[in-house]
């Protein structure tokens, strides 16, 4: 199976084979489905869970296992498709087969509207974060609330500080300039990461793997791109 990376509005696909990753924690809900088997991954208490499909809540320290062929989906926590799992989430990993059938259309079309749940001043922080830099201070006073209340929410909403949140959509910035061409070392600079190692770092911390591991599900190799070309009938 080729693997496959792509970034939707309030998600990200991963489809291919099954890696081991080091252990780590994302800002996303995680929808591991496998393409025929079990999907495998073992939490921070050294417990392996297996299923056909397993969902991760956000900040819920864990690792992959390698597998078999998996269709990984990340909802963004600002997402109507993220209230569903909200609504089922145990506080940790959990089999979740009712979503073995889950495709990218299903996640598409209710990634592209916003939480019903979330706190709309919460929602408006969100944006703002990922849209320019702005201090908490100042994030704080756009929404209408104070600095605690603003953390406080975040944290009793989205189970995590919105400077986690910050983090990841730099990282999605960072995915899409990857995408785009651009070097490692240029996509730190362009989604405000201090150099090439602060990338690398954040990249291991939230998805457990390495840039250099993830450029090649970004990027088609040559015959790949061959082979599209003649499906579609370019020259």
């Amino acid at each position: 199976m080729t693997s496959r990376f792509s970034v939707g509005h309030g998600y990200a696909l991963y489809e291919g084979p099954s890696l081991d990753s080091a252990f780590h924690r994302h800002a996303a809900f995680q929808i591991t489905v496998a393409i025929g088997g079990e999907a495998a991954m073992v939490d921070a208490a050294g417990v392996r869970h297996h299923a056909t499909a397993l969902v991760v809540p956000p900040m819920v320290r864990h690792r992959m296992a390698a597998t078999t062929e998996l269709r990984v989906f990340f909802v963004e926590p600002q997402c109507a498709f993220a209230d569903r799992l909200r609504e089922r989430s145990s506080g940790g990993i959990s089999a979740a087969p009712e979503l073995r059938r889950l495709g990218e259309n299903d996640v598409r079309l209710a990634g592209v509207r916003s939480s019903g749940e979330l706190d709309p001043r919460l929602l408006a922080a969100m944006d703002a974060l990922a849209d320019e830099p702005v201090s908490m201070p100042d994030l704080a006073a756009q929404v209408g609330l104070s600095p605690q209340r603003l953390r406080a929410l975040a944290r009793g909403q989205l189970g995590m500080p919105l400077a986690r949140w910050r983090v990841w959509t730099r990282l999605r910035r960072a995915v899409e300039a990857l995408r785009a061409g651009r070097s490692p070392a240029e996509a730190a600079a362009v989604s405000g990461f201090a150099d090439q190692a602060h990338l690398t770092r954040w990249t291991r911390e939230m998805i457990g793997l390495t840039p250099a591991v993830v450029l090649p599900m970004l990027r088609p190799s040559p015959a790949e791109r061959d082979v599209d070309r003649d499906r579609t009938g370019g020259g």
